[in-house]
């Protein structure tokens, strides 16, 4: 089941990148992240009251919560750098670059959580990296 939502995650961000470009135009860019922000925050709690999950915030510990605050900071930081780079750049350029954070995840992932880095993750990280070069120049 993982494979299919992730397949979906990819389908949806890739909307998500072409129906900003065009949402952007002449609006600020960290306006338009907040507007955003707004209908992924509504969206969330409403998957989470639609599924009963609610009750499991009190459940929550002390680390787990550290964790999630600097997740959320660290994708508003990537939201508000990506809609900025959207407003001012082409999106077939913007768009590739953004995900180079595969290569770094992955990388972050065998430094910090000890990881598997395979030859094949290696290649994979090449090619991802030529990739976005040959789309960007």
């Amino acid at each position: 089941m993982w494979l299919l939502f992730a397949v979906l995650s990819a389908v949806f961000a890739a909307l998500t990148s072409i129906l900003a470009k065009v949402g952007i135009r002449g609006v600020d860019s960290n306006l338009a992240t907040a507007i955003r922000t707004v209908v992924v925050v509504v969206m969330a709690w409403g998957m989470v009251f639609l599924t009963h999950a609610q009750s499991g915030i009190s459940d929550i510990g002390r680390k787990s919560w550290i964790f999630l605050i600097l997740s959320g900071a660290a994708t508003g930081a990537s939201w508000l750098c990506y809609y900025k780079a959207l407003q001012d750049g082409p999106v077939s350029k913007v768009v590739p670059i953004d995900k180079l954070s595969v290569v770094i995840t992955l990388i972050l992932a065998f430094v910090f959580l000890h990881e598997d880095f395979t030859p094949k993750s290696l290649a994979g990280c090449i090619l991802i990296g030529a990739g976005t070069l040959l789309m960007v120049v």
